[in-house]
């Protein structure tokens, strides 16, 4: 397994961090990868969930400081390491699916901008939280940085990233850095079953709420013609055809647009 590999489970994808010696600190390379396992999942209609996660009981101990000496070694390298970094997370963001943080153990500076580039943060009651750019004379760029706001607002922000005190996971939870902490032996099947949940479900509603969502929270300010259209062609689609006639025939509905029904818990 490499440093950073994608494994393919239809209906979901995983995205896996492989350094357990370093406890997945990621890399130059690491993060160069990332853009191509986000293509690869964009371009699989079978992949309709993707679960971010860590091996060996970590998330992400952030970047490898091991590195920095070369990656931050004159201004060129800076340039190129930042934008690695940047060209990763938006490709996070970017993604049409809905994307899942299974945080445990370390999730710590940029660990946590992976985490919140995804959509939703599971959280492990004992991980380790921390934004610490300030204990090392560095800067959070500006997703990570804008997306931090949108969850948790200006003031919380300020704070964590100017203390880059450890945060524990209820007061994440209370100030919306995480959406669900799980007993640390829970973390996993919580996941996969909300994860089956979602992949059930129209994909349609899905994609298209998260859509809305995020032009909203990137400043769309009133309603586009895109957005009104795509509300529109959802009302004459097969799904909502189908969840009219489940609904009636008091079924569960087999949507056209996601996976096999989940039948777990």
């Amino acid at each position: 397994m490499t440093d950073i590999s994608l494994i393919l489970e239809p209906p979901l994808a995983r995205i896996r961090l492989n350094r357990r010696d370093k406890r997945n600190a990621m890399s130059r390379a690491m993060w160069l990868a990332l853009p191509g396992l986000c293509a690869e999942i964009a371009g699989n209609g079978e992949a309709l969930v993707v679960i971010l996660e860590g091996s060996g009981g970590h998330f992400c101990a952030g970047a490898d400081i091991g590195e920095f000496a070369v990656v931050y070694r004159d201004a060129a390298a800076t340039a190129d390491y930042v934008e690695a970094i940047q060209a990763g997370l938006k490709a996070l963001m970017a993604l049409e699916r809905p994307t899942i943080a299974a945080l445990r153990g370390s999730a710590v500076g940029g660990g946590l901008a992976l985490a919140i580039a995804c959509d939703l943060r599971f959280c492990a009651a004992d991980a380790v939280l921390a934004i610490t750019p300030a204990k090392l004379g560095l800067l959070y760029g500006f997703a990570e940085t804008r997306r931090l706001l949108e969850l948790i607002g200006p003031a919380r922000a300020k704070d964590l990233l100017f203390s880059g005190r450890r945060v524990e996971c209820h007061d994440a939870a209370a100030m919306g850095l995480v959406d669900r902490i799980c007993p640390p032996e829970a973390l996993d099947r919580d996941i996969y079953d909300y994860a089956m949940h979602l992949a059930g479900l129209s994909q349609h509603s899905i994609r298209g709420a998260k859509a809305v969502i995020d032009a909203i929270a990137g400043g769309l300010a009133a309603e586009s013609a895109a957005l009104r259209a795509r509300i529109e062609r959802a009302a004459l689609s097969a799904d909502f055809a189908e969840g009219r006639a489940a609904f009636l025939g008091k079924r569960k509905p087999h949507f056209a647009s996601s996976g096999p029904p989940f039948t777990g818990a």
